[in-house]
């Protein structure tokens, strides 16, 4: 329910692999925040089978999906009702996966899940604090995605906002892309509370001997890739590491003489046979009131 930070993106990937694995066709269907070219309509990013929009396009978080998840197809609109159709119509979508669907109330929804933590408990609506509605709509919510690391504090979370089916997100760098633990490297990020990446990267046993933070969806230009690499050379870094988000921004850049690693963030939702399992019984159950209508 939070306005950046909470880990809705890396959700929406788990999901769309869930899905796939299910022989589902699902589709993305995202507002392409950020994004500097706008055309009349739907914009296509990712078929299924090939990207075929830009950064510029598509949205940093939409382009980040479409290439993390072969198979998914990604369509940026603000409508995304005409995204839908556009899925469905033309590229045989099957389900579709909205990254802020609890408030986008002019598309029916046969499963709401929201995700929430702790400090959310604490936190007000929009402007005031970061929540994106009040606490008291998380019970029309179908079940909870907790950010705990403890069943019991989901649970608890859970029977406070008065939703009974409760589930927790565990969070982990893909190990398998990390550079040397003996490798000092520096550490840049625009995006939804950065401090946890840079948490993350010390917690996975990295020597981050900088950081650098950005605000969410920053677009990176000449004098950010100069500062960091300014500011990784003095702090005697050989490597600039960042999220997948900000490299989709990154493409063209060069670090010279620094080399630059994304490092994906992945995200289970658990316990995993217990949610595959609910997972299946609402998509059951939508296809048979899809019938009878």
């Amino acid at each position: 329910m939070r306005v950046g930070g909470t880990g809705k993106t890396p959700v929406v990937e788990h999901l769309a692999r869930l899905l796939l694995a299910r022989g589902e066709r699902p589709a993305v269907l995202s507002r392409g925040y950020g994004r500097r070219t706008r055309s009349a309509g739907a914009t296509l990013v990712s078929d299924g089978s090939r990207i075929v929009a830009d950064v510029d396009a598509a949205g940093d978080e939409p382009l980040m999906l479409a290439r993390a998840v072969e198979g998914l197809i990604v369509v940026v609109d603000g409508d995304r009702y005409e995204a839908g159709v556009l899925a469905e119509s033309h590229l045989g979508a099957t389900v579709h996966v909205l990254d802020d669907g609890f408030q986008h109330f002019q598309l029916a929804r046969d499963v709401d899940l929201l995700i929430v933590g702790a400090d959310d408990l604490a936190d007000a609506p929009l402007p005031s604090g970061r929540l994106r509605e009040p606490l008291g709509v998380a019970s029309a919510a179908d079940a909870l995605i907790v950010d705990a690391r403890d069943p019991a504090d989901a649970r608890a979370i859970g029977d406070r906002l008065r939703v009974g089916d409760v589930f927790a997100m565990h969070r982990a760098l893909d190990r398998s892309r990390l550079p040397s633990a003996s490798e000092p490297v520096f550490a840049a990020a625009g995006i939804g509370r950065p401090e946890r990446f840079f948490d993350d990267l010390r917690s996975a046993g990295l020597r981050v001997a900088g950081t650098m933070a950005f605000r969410d969806h920053h677009r990176f230009d000449a004098g950010d890739v100069a500062r960091i690499s300014a500011a990784a050379l003095a702090a005697g870094a050989t490597t600039v590491v960042t999220t997948c988000k900000d490299a989709v921004k990154l493409d063209a850049t060069r670090f010279l003489p620094l080399s630059c690693l994304a490092i994906p963030l992945r995200t289970t939702i658990e316990p995993g046979t217990a949610f595959e399992g609910w997972l299946d019984e609402r998509l059951g159950a939508a296809r048979a009131r899809a019938a009878l209508r």
